[in-house]
């Protein structure tokens, strides 16, 4: 497996690093900086109290936690990326879809983070493209 190092600054002391919660997890849990009240439909942006730096030719990918889907609490923008060459804090959009509010505690594991590799393609500008056996099919073209 190849590893490769993501360097974090924690902007809160009480809020530990991202970390893998098992030997063969794919994503680290992330943490909520702050403590909030999530209203059912409501979308807020949620503090982790971290800011990273991704190597270059990679991007750190922030997905949803399925302990929190069980909950009708989902990201928005799933998943969300931080580029190389980002230095903000991280962010999580929390949306609940639940018919309660969802109380989060500073602290709660609110997310998980997946470091993948990134192509950049060189782009081409053509007249036509090539005929496949799919061709236009979009969504649900094969059935329900």
């Amino acid at each position: 497996m190849e590893r490769v190092e993501l360097k974090v600054v924690v902007m809160d002391k009480e809020i530990p690093l991202p970390r893998y919660m098992t030997p063969g997890a794919a994503g680290m849990d992330l943490f909520a900086a702050e403590s909030v009240s999530l209203a059912p439909g409501e979308i807020k942006l949620i503090s982790t109290g971290i800011k990273v730096a991704v190597p270059v030719g990679y991007e750190l990918q922030i997905r949803p936690r399925s302990g929190l889907a069980t909950n009708g609490v989902a990201i928005v923008n799933s998943p969300g990326t931080v580029d190389s060459d980002y230095r903000g804090e991280v962010k999580v959009c929390l949306i609940n879809l639940g018919k309660t509010t969802f109380e989060i505690k500073k602290g709660d594991r609110i997310a998980q983070a997946v470091v993948s590799p990134v192509v950049q393609v060189k782009i081409k500008r053509v007249e036509y493209l090539d005929e496949t056996l799919r061709g236009e099919g979009g969504f649900g073209h094969t059935g329900k």
